[in-house]
């Protein structure tokens, strides 16, 4: 099985020697092919800095970071960003449409700069729109659709570069449950479908329950971890009981 993200010793301090702040600490893991893996802890654990070092905005202190093979701090600027653009996805909460141009458009914005023949533009778009249910709404601007459309749109927009690695940060912090729900069986079924590599940082044991494992982090450090082996519904159980044991929050967060 192909390994697509290994971290090895990984460290990040912010501040000087005299004032320095830990906030990740001797980090290890990988993630294979086709692996959804969520990354919990409790809030000022580091997830998002983690995410950061991994989605390669942020570099780390110490310790090594490999994506789909490749040891991203051996890249310069211009390599590190055509690998971000050929490799690497991205779902954060804020959708970041553009209001004067139509899902279409927006969701086909990254091959802008690409030279693949309209039949394969048009292939990739229409596929991408089956696949989260926004067929109908393509000729729309994102103030004439829902919210949970929203999040679908800039899902299919990360994905229309066909990545290697989609990242995701909290994907459902500003959709209602339902919205949420759809949003998450459409990441889970692209996960099967395309063999998808995802990392998701989520506070939420809901949608960390749609992951096959989970990895929790306190204070920097590696915690533990839960691998789905049954239903969702068990998964969904022990992932609140290991939030609890962490100090995450527990069952009083769960949907």
């Amino acid at each position: 099985m192909k390994k697509m993200i290994e971290v090895s010793h990984l460290s990040k301090n912010y501040g000087n020697r005299f004032n320095q702040v830990n906030v990740l600490n001797d980090l290890n893991f990988t993630i294979d092919q086709g692996e959804f893996v969520g990354i919990m802890g409790p809030s000022g654990a580091g997830k998002t800095t983690l995410l950061n070092i991994l989605a390669t905005i942020l570099l780390p202190t110490l310790g090594e970071v490999k994506l789909a093979g490749q040891d991203i701090a051996k890249l310069n600027e211009n390599q590190l960003t055509d690998f971000r653009r050929e490799k690497l996805g991205f779902i954060f909460q804020e959708f970041s449409l553009i209001d004067a141009l139509t899902v279409a458009d927006n969701i086909l914005l990254p091959l802008t700069v690409s030279k693949l023949p309209t039949t394969e533009l048009k292939k990739r778009l229409a596929h991408l729109a089956k696949t989260f249910g926004i067929t109908e709404i393509l000729t729309r601007y994102p103030e004439e659709i829902s919210v949970g459309q929203r999040q679908r749109t800039a899902a299919a927009r990360s994905l229309i570069t066909k990545p290697e690695i989609l990242f995701a940060d909290e994907p459902t912090g500003a959709l209602d449950s339902k919205a949420a729900a759809e949003f998450l069986h459409y990441l889970a079924e692209l996960n099967l479908s395309e063999d998808m590599t995802i990392l998701m940082v989520t506070h939420d044991p809901y949608t960390a329950s749609y992951c096959n494992r989970v990895l929790f982090i306190k204070d920097g450090r590696f915690f533990s971890e839960i691998v789905r082996r049954s239903s969702r519904k068990e998964f969904f159980e022990k992932v609140i009981d290991m939030q609890a044991a962490i100090g995450g929050g527990g069952r009083i967060n769960a949907r």
